[in-house]
């Protein structure tokens, strides 16, 4: 595997192997890889002659200075993890290399599915997101993206972003399956700030998205919001959202018909998590 750290090199690298005719695929990552991320290597690795895989925390997307002082940073065991799955391609770039002097800020003009959900939560978050995958795009130009179903709403805010950046035509987005523990808990970087106990609990968020999907036929989505929510906050958490919604922006789905997929936010501990499933 090679090791990248300035952009232009980077750049330089991949064109001439374009230039042979080979295909890059690319998965954008923060680091604390786990088996989540490697699925999606693998799928890369499968599908792409070069895969590339970059390692950024982006402070532009955190918008909670805390959550961003405590993100966990595993370099070394992230690199170990990639030379075994086969990564052709690290780019490990500096905050400086991303955001470099004279760089100007843009606006994103991503419609409603900005300020729903995590958007709410998380006013600027996927400016930030679209900011440095635009910027990360720029540099590696790839044939393949590859992205993990676990953030659905940033993977149609990425989806978004191709298309209002023309990049639709060159560059194909694939969305990975959630890759889950043997409990069901959504695989992250941020279970490894979880306790024990925590973990264990942490589990029911994943349950009560089951028991959506398995009760939506029959029962009103305001009740199966409700209980979910109910059930959830009796354990501990504190729930920012349950929400059954329409793929794409993310709206509230009306009827069962229409729900695309169930979605929940929520906190326990110190450890705010996230998880989704299709429905349809």
């Amino acid at each position: 595997m090679i090791l990248f750290k300035q952009a232009g090199a980077l750049t330089e690298h991949l064109q001439r192997q374009k230039n042979t005719g080979k295909t890059v695929g690319f998965v954008p990552t923060m680091g604390a890889l786990h088996e989540g991320h490697l699925s999606l290597i693998d799928q890369c690795t499968a599908g792409n002659d070069i895969t590339v895989c970059s390692i950024f925390i982006n402070p532009t997307q955190f918008n909670n200075p805390e959550d961003f002082k405590h993100y966990p940073v595993t370099i070394s065991m992230d690199i170990e993890h990639l030379v075994a799955a086969g990564c052709d391609i690290l780019f490990l770039p500096s905050t400086s290399e991303i955001y470099p002097t004279g760089y100007l800020k843009k606006h994103y003009d991503l419609g409603s599915i900005e300020h729903n959900l995590e958007g709410h939560y998380r006013p600027g978050h996927f400016q930030g997101v679209c900011e440095v995958v635009d910027r990360l795009l720029d540099i590696i130009t790839p044939d393949n993206l590859y992205l993990g179903q676990k953030d659905f709403q940033q993977c149609m805010v990425i989806k978004k972003l191709l298309e209002i950046t023309g990049r639709a035509v060159k560059v194909d987005l694939h969305i990975c399956p959630t890759k889950r523990e043997s409990s069901g808990l959504a695989m992250s970087s941020r279970n490894l700030r979880l306790t024990g106990q925590e973990k264990e609990l942490a589990v029911s968020i994943y349950k009560e998205l089951e028991n959506i999907k398995v009760n939506l036929p029959q029962t009103p989505l305001e009740t199966l919001k409700k209980n979910a929510k109910e059930h959830l906050t009796r354990q501990g958490f504190l729930v920012d959202y349950v929400e059954i919604a329409k793929a794409g922006d993310l709206a509230p789905s009306e009827n069962a018909s229409e729900a695309d997929v169930a979605l929940v936010a929520a906190t326990i501990g110190n450890v705010r998590l996230i998880d989704n499933l299709l429905l349809n």
